[in-house]
């Protein structure tokens, strides 16, 4: 079975049939003006040599090498199969607050863009552990299942918006509950939940469930994102304000997260614009008893795309080689 790396570059392909039309175009372009110049088969006379089909053989080389160049560029491959593979480390879910609030900009460009970069940058520093994410804002959602595969975790990552959870609040406990029961079946020491949010829970006992998941060996660490002295929404068309007219301003609950984090066991960090926070809480995971996780995964790829880039050159020469005049002497001639 080939399989492609990079799917884009085939849509190249479209241009093909663009090729084929415009040196039709061409190609008519030409005889109207050899029309303008005098009879059309008194031209064809005193041109004996040129061939009138041999256009179109180039056009037609130069179409195929340019589709295996297209082909080529999408790195085709072949030869995956699945493989069972033990790794080595931690379990992490990340809980992260999507809620109106994180919209505050007391961090550039705000403070879910920030939360989400630090994440990224977090998953760069990841060995062999295994990340997980739930979002959460009224109610809480699990976005990636734990996995070693950081390319899908980015990738999920830049698709959160405050829109991905469609009621609006704060309810952290329901977020570490949520994170709890994403751990994998196979992990029972190393199992940590990083809480990113500004800590105005105002839904539910987050205390109480950080509380049920250091009782089950799980390590429950706060980063508080925001000012205490806070900042207002923005929203489209100016800012949030309340019922009665006033603005909005969404302040850093530190006490919150700090009650969360000393009943989880773990500790309450405040981001910072340059550290975020995660990197102590990477060296304290790092002192952990590493696990041994067992997962099945394809490997074994064969790159081909040198093979459709020699056909693609081997087409181009050929191409350059048929010329457009006709044959000097006719094959099998006696």
């Amino acid at each position: 079975m080939l399989l492609f790396a990079d799917y884009k570059y085939l849509y190249l392909l479209l241009l093909i049939p663009l090729f084929l039309v415009g040196y039709a175009i061409m190609r008519y372009a030409r005889k109207q003006r050899v029309k303008k110049m005098g009879d059309p088969a008194l031209v064809e006379a005193l041109m004996p040599s040129r061939s009138r089909s041999k256009g179109w053989v180039r056009a037609i080389f130069f179409c195929l090498a340019f589709a295996f160049f297209a082909i080529g560029l999408a790195r085709p491959r072949t030869g995956a199969k699945l493989a069972e593979r033990t790794t080595k480390g931690a379990e992490i879910i990340v809980a992260l607050d999507v809620s109106n609030s994180m919209l505050a900009q007391d961090y550039s460009p705000n403070r879910l863009e920030r939360a989400k970069l630090s994440i990224s940058r977090l998953t760069d520093k990841l060995q062999e552990d295994r990340i997980g994410l739930v979002i959460f804002a009224g109610t809480s959602f699990v976005q990636l299942p734990v996995t070693t595969d950081y390319v899908s975790a980015k990738m999920f990552l830049g698709s959160i918006d405050t829109g991905s959870i469609p009621v609006q609040g704060t309810a952290i406990g329901d977020a570490i509950r949520l994170s709890i029961k994403s751990f994998s079946a196979q992990s029972e020491k190393s199992r940590v939940i990083v809480v990113i949010s500004d800590g105005e829970n105002h839904e539910d006992d987050a205390v109480a469930a950080a509380r049920q998941a250091a009782e089950l060996g799980i390590k429950v660490y706060t980063i508080g994102v925001g000012s205490p002295e806070g900042q207002p929404i923005p929203v489209e068309g100016g800012l949030l304000k309340d019922k009665e007219g006033n603005i909005v301003v969404t302040k850093l609950d530190e006490k919150t997260l700090r009650e969360v984090a000393s009943a989880g066991g773990g500790a309450y960090i405040h981001a910072g614009s340059e550290e975020f926070g995660l990197n102590p809480i990477i060296q304290d995971i790092r002192r952990m008893e590493d696990e041994e996780f067992g997962s099945v995964v394809f490997e074994e790829y064969d790159e081909q795309y040198m093979y459709f880039f020699g056909i693609a050159l081997l087409l181009l020469v050929i191409e350059m080689l048929i010329g457009e005049r006709k044959p000097r002497r006719k094959l099998f001639e006696v």
